[in-house]
This record gives structure tokens, sequence and C-alpha cells, in this order.
């Protein structure tokens, strides 16, 4: 299952502010929340009095809660790896650590009375997982979430990602991993250069982010690091289909109906014996059969352009292409649109079969 998740802070904003965001969140399908203990400097009592009231309001809005924690928390707080009846008080559904144990602590952990999930920390690179599961742990109470970094430059590169995340992929446990909301200020840390686990997603935008982690097939939860993002911007991720890739791009103003019809409304897929030049959706060809499709528009075409066969191509009339390279026009291929160039970025992602569809959005 792929879900969508925000972050709060409790020690940062108020309780009517959080709230009011979790709401906001609910009400766009967002299924879990992160909050963070790390950088809580008061006593247990404080902690319990700041957080037990917005975590119990969003399991009332059916909201999952994950608490990040490590063992300097535990040792703050008083609190034993075989004993965590503390966060079932303050109404959590699991805890994330940060930072972890000697391993057999985690797999005693995923026996707990209080039921609570155990996620674990997939960004640090080590054999951390298998070496818990070698004693034996619970493998149905385990999770993975990646980091996020306030710090520009110091994210995740993409190959450190893959070959960490895929370990825990491999053992079919699920994954999380965070996007920056530009609009957001607030994290648990004082610098604060956007939140995200992937450095190369700093600067994307949120929709972008969120449809490169699920494109990958590695992360199942995608959680908006800082708080609080904007209505658009939720509304905007409760939009994508987490499982179909779908690709913002701007339509040519003279399109004709069919022409758009075809972008927007019919099934895509990517042939099986792919080419380096173009993703072809072929059906669309087959479906209009003997339309004429006259030549409207055919410059030379350029990566991210969307291609509408003309009737000049005889039997391809229709077919439907993403130009993967610069090409030359033979003046028989309608150039009907453009993908953004944010959203060029995913092309590489759609694979022999992959399933896709489009977005019409207002130029910039």
């Amino acid at each position: 299952m792929r879900r969508l998740g925000i972050s709060v802070y409790p020690n940062h904003s108020s309780v009517a502010e959080i709230k009011a965001y979790l709401a906001l969140a609910a009400k766009y399908n967002f299924k879990r929340v992160f909050t963070c203990l790390l950088s809580v400097d008061e006593g247990k009592e404080k902690i319990v009095e700041e957080f037990t009231e917005t975590i119990h309001f969003a399991k009332e809005l059916g909201l999952e809660v994950i608490a990040d924690v490590s063992p300097k928390v535990f040792g703050e707080l008083g609190i034993s790896y075989d004993d965590l009846s503390f966060f079932k008080e303050i109404g959590a559904d699991g805890i994330r650590l940060d930072m972890g144990f000697t391993g057999n602590e985690e797999s005693i952990m995923t026996f707990n009375p209080q039921d609570l999930m155990i996620e674990l920390n997939i960004s640090s690179g080590t054999r951390y997982l298998e070496n818990i599961l070698s004693y034996q742990a619970n493998s149905t109470k385990l999770l993975g979430c990646h980091n996020f970094y306030p710090h520009r430059y110091t994210g995740l590169s993409y190959e450190h990602f893959v070959k960490t995340t895929t370990i825990y992929k491999e053992k079919g446990i699920q994954t999380a991993a965070f996007v920056n909301s530009p609009s957001a200020t607030i994290g648990p840390w004082p610098v604060e250069e956007g939140l995200c686990t992937l450095e190369m997603h700093r600067e994307w935008p949120i929709t972008t982010q969120a449809k490169h982690l699920w494109a990958t097939e590695l992360v199942d939860d995608v959680i908006i690091a800082n708080a609080f993002a904007s209505e658009e911007e939720l509304r905007a991720l409760s939009e994508i289909d987490p499982y179909k890739l779908t690709l913002d791009c701007v339509l040519d103003e003279q399109i004709p109906e069919l022409e758009r019809k075809i972008v927007l409304e019919e099934f895509h897929f990517n042939r099986g014996d792919v080419s380096d030049y173009v993703i072809r959706s072929t059906q669309s060809r087959v479906k209009y059969k003997g339309h004429q499709f006259d030549p409207f528009n055919t410059p030379n075409m350029e990566v991210g352009d969307i291609i509408v066969e003309t009737s000049l191509y005889a039997h391809y009339a229709g077919e439907l292409q993403i130009a993967l390279r610069s090409m030359e026009n033979s003046g028989k291929s309608n150039v009907v649109g453009k993908i953004t160039k944010e959203d060029q970025a995913l092309l590489p992602y759609i694979k022999p079969w992959q399933k896709f569809t489009f977005r019409e959005v207002a130029a910039e």
C-alpha cells in the first residue's frame, strides 16, 4: 500500500495550528504522521502534555502516528527497550529509531505487548536490518524510513538511496521517504534549507518529488518532512495516482479535439520493444484507425515533446510518442504538447510496458 504522510512538531507549533493541519491532511486522504522527540528538551511530563492531545486528535482522524526516538531519548526519559508503554500512553502507533541499539534490543521490541510498530532508519547504509532479523525479530512489526536533511548538499545521493532501500524492499518491509514542501518552514532543528531525503529533490516541485519516489518502486509512503505544507500542495499530492506515473504537460493551443483526447483520456503504456528515441503508446492508432490526422505543428522534436503521428505515416497515424532525444521532424509528426521541464526527470523511469498518464497544466 502506498500512502501520503505529513510531519508535525508539537514543541515548535501550537496545538491549534497542528490540529488544523492534521484535519486538512486527513481531508486530502493523507494516512500517516511523523513526529519527532529527538529535539525535545523537556521532561517526560511536558512531552506527554505537548504530544498527547495532538496525537490523539490525529488518531481520531484515522491517521497513523510514528514518533522519532533514539537510545539517548530512551535514557533521558527513563524508558527501557523492553517496556514501550510510554509511547502507547501518548497515543503513538509506533516508534522510529533514528539511531538503533545492537540488534537484539530491536528484535525484542518487535514483540512489544503494546503492539507498536518499530520503524528503522534506512539511510544509515549498514547491515542494520540483516542484523536485527538475525535475532529472529518479528518482521511483521518492522517498517523502514529514510532520514531527511535540513542542510543543503547533505541529502542522500540517488545511488545510496537505491542501494539501501532495495535491501528493505527485498525483505518485504514497508518503506518511507521524505519530500520537501517549498512553502513550509517548520522542522525539528534551527537549520531549515528544505527538508528532503534525496538531495536532488531539494529544489524540485513537491509533486515531482513524490512521483519520482513512487516511480523508483522502492518507496511506499511519501511524507512531507516540514510543516506546514499549503492546502494547494496537499491537494496536488492527493490527486497523484501512486501506482501510475502521471506526467504534467502543457498542450499546444491549436491541438485538435481528438489529439487532446488521445493525450488526456486514453490509456497509455510503453511498448515492450522499447526505443532509445521515443516512448511509444500505440493503442490509439488502433482505436482511431481511419481517422484523418492532419499535420498542424511539425517542428523538430526535443526531449519531452508529446507527439501524435499524422496520417502521412500511414498505419502509424494516431500513435502517441514522447521524445527522449532531439530528433529531426520529417513533417509527418505533430508536436501536440510538452512534458514540463521538472517532470522530464521522470521519463527514464518509464520501463517496457510501464503504464502512464498525463495531466494538463497551465504554461508558465
